[in-house]
């Protein structure tokens, strides 16, 4: 490969020369550099603290530095305003030497400091979607974008399946359309199982495009797996691991980070906590912890997955398995830097968490990642760029609010039906105003969205069911489940890492005041918005590792022992190929299991479906890897729950999302605005999946397999 950095501008040279003593490129930055000057959209997949934000950086630089770029030259768009406020000081050590500016814009950051002045925009503007929305109803500071010539968008993956990432492809064609040309989009990932489809959805086909792929280097993991029962030895093992060192503590819920973190305190040594509800003030001073020269410890959810730089670790610990391959892979990447070996401890509760820990490894060294899969059937979205498109022009004709909505590639599968049903619909419930040929904002959106300037329409995140937790002087503490907030036990709170007692609530601007207190037992919980449960892709490995009655990774003998315990709950042939039905004697009566191995999100479909065709006096229950079956039939009911089985292959898709129930508007943030029929179409595609659900249970092979001689349950808890 030839070497990009002789040819690099002499400043750009003397920047990466002082400040990282380099005299070559990377491979990553030499291919990323390469791919960028031909002006083709690239998508970059490399592991965490690859230099994936300079291989996005170095190209943008040169070129303003070589050409004289005016105005606002590049958008950085970030998925988490943390992670602005971490990068920001990298591209101010790259740019300010070079006499390039950058200037952040976000929602932590005071009104007063977004702006500039008259003549002088930065080079590089670092911004969330949400925030770009909003700098685009600002007539006067918008006009700097017109000269935009690329735009990195960092933790690509983030956006790609949420409707935060459709939202995203409407700011992307919009930008072109405000520059007049195709800008140049690059986005950074360090993980996809389809990177190829990834780049197409990124560019939409509008011209070249390269991927970049940069495997992790070969080089010593350690794995450490604790499995004890008792949470009280757990904790135990936790300090022992992290005593003396740098270390993050990965949990799966903020809940759980806040007990792990109560249970913690004063055994721990520099302890923080970190997760999506804290003050920016409590999780940056986490994020400091580690400049210390000592020890310090974060207990984090996947809020420090992402690539804010918390720098060199000693150890990464695992509270049980996370979710997914893809998760386990961005924190296995926290550490094992500048030559390290990565060193991921495992603290378990149960063999099933073991035999699951084994089969993200396993999936992980077959370097198999969950593919990103898009929204379908985005109608919240459309419906919020529908009202931002009425709102912006005050009064707007149906036939240029039709045109200029479906102009977005993002949108141009759901057609002119969809949209004229949508529309009909806003004006019957008064969400818009007819004024002869003319729409305009009707009395309940004005209801609904039209608080604080109408500032509701700039997001599609829903943020209705948190409280802020604010102390008497005004001081940020948090947010609180609104669920929370109303329950009984909402008196005394463990938030942050303290105990805080809950003094009054005001309901109408989401508030509720805390002061320093509270007892031993007092709790938190939030409602989770995901559906929970390992993905497709770790639990088929499972199903691989039952099959062949063991794990390929070397254990050892405890190690073996543990997940032999794990492998005894499995009877013999499940695991393999197709279905496996086993029918057995219960407490209850005759039970039959389905070994599916297919997650939850599949099991709860079938489980409905199941529950249709069987009855209601049949009871039916899922986990990640079953559907369990009680009170079938006395006898045969094997061969009873095959049929069942067999009907549901055969059902077309009306009729099984006639049986699913729907979920309600309330988990979307404009669908209450929706007609019903589109709604229930929005939640069969991108909540339930039902075309993924009936490609695989449509093709599978179902066995009956012989009567165990014991239990089967193979469970989580």
């Amino acid at each position: 490969m030839s070497s990009v950095f002789s040819n690099l501008h002499e400043s750009l040279q003397q920047v990466l020369a002082q400040r990282l003593e380099w005299t070559e490129l990377r491979e990553v930055q030499e291919r990323t550099y390469l791919a960028a000057v031909k002006g083709s959209d690239v998508l970059v997949i490399a592991p965490t603290a690859g230099g994936k934000s300079e291989a996005a950086l170095i190209p943008v630089m040169d070129d303003i530095l070589k050409n004289g770029r005016p105005g606002v030259t590049c958008l950085y768009i970030s998925p988490l305003k943390a992670l602005i406020n971490d990068q920001e000081d990298r591209f101010r050590a790259f740019c300010i030497p070079t006499s390039l500016s950058v200037m952040k814009w976000h929602g932590d950051v005071a009104k007063g400091d977004r702006f500039w002045k008259d003549g002088e925009p930065p080079h590089f503007l670092m911004i969330t979607p949400e925030s770009l929305e909003v700098l685009l109803q600002e007539k006067k500071l918008s006009s700097d974008l017109r000269q935009v010539r690329t735009i990195i968008i960092d933790e690509l993956h983030a956006f790609v399946e949420s409707e935060r990432g459709v939202h995203l492809k409407v700011l992307l064609d919009r930008m072109d359309r405000i520059t007049k040309k195709q800008v140049q989009r690059i986005g950074l990932s360090a993980t996809a199982g389809n990177p190829e489809e990834v780049l197409a959805w990124l560019s939409d086909s509008r011209h070249k495009v390269e991927l970049v792929t940069i495997s992790s280097p070969p080089k010593e993991k350690q794995f450490l797996f604790i499995v004890e029962p008792e949470e009280k030895d757990r904790i135990n093992a936790l300090v022992r691991i992290v005593e003396g060192k740098k270390a993050l503590v990965f949990v799966n819920s903020r809940s759980g980070a806040e007990k792990l973190m109560k249970a913690s305190s004063g055994r721990i040594r520099n302890l923080h906590i970190h997760h999506s509800s804290l003050s920016p003030a409590t999780k940056k001073t986490s994020e400091e912890a580690f400049a210390s020269h000592d020890g310090a410890c974060i207990i984090c959810t996947s809020t420090l997955e992402l690539g804010i730089d918390i720098g060199d670790l000693d150890v990464v610990v695992q509270v049980g398995p996370p979710n997914s391959v893809s998760s386990f892979l961005q924190r296995m990447g926290r550490s094992g830097r500048r030559g390290k070996s990565a060193y991921v401890a495992w603290i378990l509760k149960n063999p099933c968490e073991l035999l699951c820990s084994l089969a993200i490894i396993e999936c992980a060294i077959h370097k198999e990642v969950e593919n990103l899969v898009p929204p379908k059937k985005p109608y919240n979205v459309l419906l919020q760029q529908i009202f931002l498109n009425v709102y912006n022009h005050s009064r707007v004709s149906r036939r240029k609010l039709t045109a200029s909505v479906l102009s977005h590639p993002v949108f141009r599968n759901l057609g002119q039906k969809i949209l004229d049903q949508v529309i009909t619909h806003l004006i019957a419930t008064s969400y818009l105003t007819p004024d002869g040929e003319m729409l305009m904002l009707g009395t309940e959106a004005e209801k609904v969205f039209g608080r604080s300037n109408w500032k509701d329409l700039y997001s599609v995140i829903s943020g209705g069911g948190e409280y802020r937790a604010v102390t008497p002087e005004g001081e940020v503490v948090g947010k609180l489940d609104a669920r929370f907030v109303n329950s009984k036990n909402a008196e005394e709170i463990s938030l942050g890492g303290h105990n805080w007692s809950m003094v009054k609530c005001d309901e109408g601007h989401n508030i509720v005041v805390v002061v320093p207190g509270g007892s031993a037992s007092s709790r938190i919980f939030w409602t989770s918005s995901g559906e929970g449960g390992f993905s497709p892709l770790v639990c088929r490995m499972v199903g691989k590792i039952c099959a062949r009655g063991g794990s390929a990774l070397p254990l050892g003998e405890r190690e073996q022992e543990v997940l032999r315990m794990a492998l005894a709950r499995i009877p013999e042939g499940a695991g393999g190929n197709g279905f496996q039905v086993v029918e057995q004697a219960g407490i209850k009566g005759t039970e039959v299991r389905i070994f599916t191995f297919s997650g939850s999100k599949f099991n709860r479909l079938l489980t409905s479906l199941l529950q249709d065709r069987l009855g209601r006096k049949v009871q039916v229950h899922y986990n990640d890897f079953t559907v369990r079956i009680m009170r079938a039939r006395k006898g045969g009911a094997g061969q009873h729950v095959i049929r069942a089985l067999e009907e549901i292959q055969n059902m077309g898709e009306d009729k099984m999302g006639a049986v699913l129930p729907m979920p309600s508007a309330e988990g979307w943030k404009f669908a209450r605005a929706l007609p019903p029929a589109l709604l229930t179409d929005m939640s069969l595609s991108d909540h339930y999946h039902l075309e993924d659900f009936m490609d695989e249970v449509k093709s599978v092979q179902v066995t009956l397999l012989s009567e165990p001689a014991g239990d089967t349950e193979l469970s989580e808890s």
